[in-house]
């Protein structure tokens, strides 16, 4: 199964560090590496194994069986020897089409075996993507706070100056302080929640805890519009959890079908040969024989109390269940890609937004270091504007984070990861 992410995001090439990690390489290790993929591979394994047509019951069986059994008689002083020994063949050759039925019902198990193989590997795709951009963010997040404590210590060593050449009392020296020991225990506790987001994603691909990595990706959305109805046949069409649910009806209709067959008489054939040998003891001598037979036997269960309709009826109204959940599936699918759509729309506009706040903030920010140097303004105001920066840059990179998700879960609605070169339409 290919992964299609030309539509969600650039794929870097490793670079010349061993422990470099690009989006595309963390795929290829979580597809190799998963947990919760190489179970449902297994399990699509043996469902693969037991779609058989002798597991369905179209060939006969074939059995040999062998005794031998000896007394001795205390009292005449004799003994009796038998060996026997028998090839028996017996077939099914009509049970009401039940044999054609298990073997259909084995291959559609088989199909939803994969297809909740291919669930499983488009999740992990999605987790994978969203693990691996929540570092990037923790990195970005990281930098920023990394940014405001150094122009916090700044501040600080700024005060102490002032206040070692008198220009500065206690009290001021104090506050740029507290500011500045403040960032940095928040630089501090998001040293800790980057590397707890490493861990996270190693979990995902199967890896130690402890592996470190240089992330080459860069932390960008790549943004398009898309057509609304596009979206919908696609995922009409290729999502993957509405397909196995169109299979969980097709096992429905199986068993209807299966109990039905119950009304029709059954066919078999018993064939085979059976060798008999005794002897005894005391001069009473011994006899063999050779057996061969072959029998044909029809059966046909007239009543049964009802039991036959009811299972009928059962399998009937289940088979309308399915269909029901198939139109709730859809309708809820649809409901989701509705919403998707609408918070795509509008975190591709705050991401916009962001950007020209950051923007803003840091000509202020720059403007503002300036101005509280000089003593127009006092450090109060400059502590806000330092927020108003670190709000906006924190702002900007949580709008990138919430656009990549949206456009992550879209393209996981539309069936998108497991189509070679899929692409969602777009104007």
């Amino acid at each position: 199964m290919l992964i299609a992410l030309a539509a969600l995001c650039p794929l870097g090439m490793l670079g010349a560090q061993d422990n470099a990690l690009t989006l595309s390489s963390a795929l290829e290790k979580a597809m190799a590496n998963n947990y919760g993929i190489i179970l449902s591979r297994s399990n699509a394994d043996v469902a693969g194994i037991n779609n058989d047509w002798g597991n369905a019951g179209r060939y006969p069986t074939v059995s040999f069986s062998a005794s031998d059994n000896n007394s001795y008689n205390l009292t005449g002083q004799s003994y009796t020897g038998r060996l026997t020994g028998g090839l028996a063949l017996n077939w099914t050759l009509f049970d009401g089409f039940y044999v054609q039925l298990t073997k259909s019902r084995l291959e559609t198990l088989e199909d939803l075996s994969k297809g909740q193989l291919a669930v499983m590997v488009e999740n992990t795709v999605e987790d994978v993507i969203l693990a691996y951009y929540n570092v990037l963010l923790q990195e970005e997040r990281l930098e920023v706070l990394h940014t405001v404590m150094v122009l916090s210590e700044d501040r600080y060593s700024y005060e102490q100056r002032k206040k070692d050449l008198g220009g500065s009392v206690t009290y001021d020296v104090l506050q740029a302080q507290n500011v500045y020991l403040s960032d940095k225990a928040a630089w501090m506790n998001q040293e800790v929640v980057l590397r707890n987001a490493v861990r996270n994603l190693n979990f995902l691909l199967g890896d130690t805890p402890e592996s470190q990595w240089t992330f080459l990706e860069e932390f960008e959305a790549d943004a398009q519009p898309y057509v609304l109805s596009d979206l919908l046949d696609r995922m009409k069409a290729s999502n993957l959890t509405l397909k196995n649910q169109y299979s969980n009806l097709m096992l429905a209709e199986n068993q209807t079908e299966r109990s039905r067959s119950a009304y029709y008489p059954s066919l078999s054939l018993g064939t085979g040969i059976d060798a008999t040998q005794t002897w005894t003891g005391g001069g009473t001598g011994g006899n063999a024989s050779l057996v061969p037979y072959g029998n044909l036997r029809l059966s046909f269960d007239i009543y049964s109390a009802g039991a036959r309709k009811r299972s009928v009826e059962i399998a009937r109204i289940q088979e309308e269940n399915a269909q029901v959940e198939i139109r709730e599936m859809e309708h809820a699918l649809t409901n989701e890609l509705f919403n998707l759509h609408d918070y795509y729309g509008v975190r591709q506009a705050l991401v916009d937004l962001a950007r020209e706040n950051l923007a803003a903030a840091e000509l202020n920010m720059s403007i503002s270091e300036e101005k509280y140097k000089s003593g127009v303004i006092n450090s109060f105001n400059y502590r806000d504007v330092q927020l108003l920066y670190l709000n906006a840059s924190l702002g900007r990179l949580q709008a990138i984070y919430n656009l990549v998700t949206t456009k992550t879960a879209l393209t996981r609605l539309t069936g998108g990861f497991l189509q070679e070169g899929a692409e969602v339409a777009a104007d």
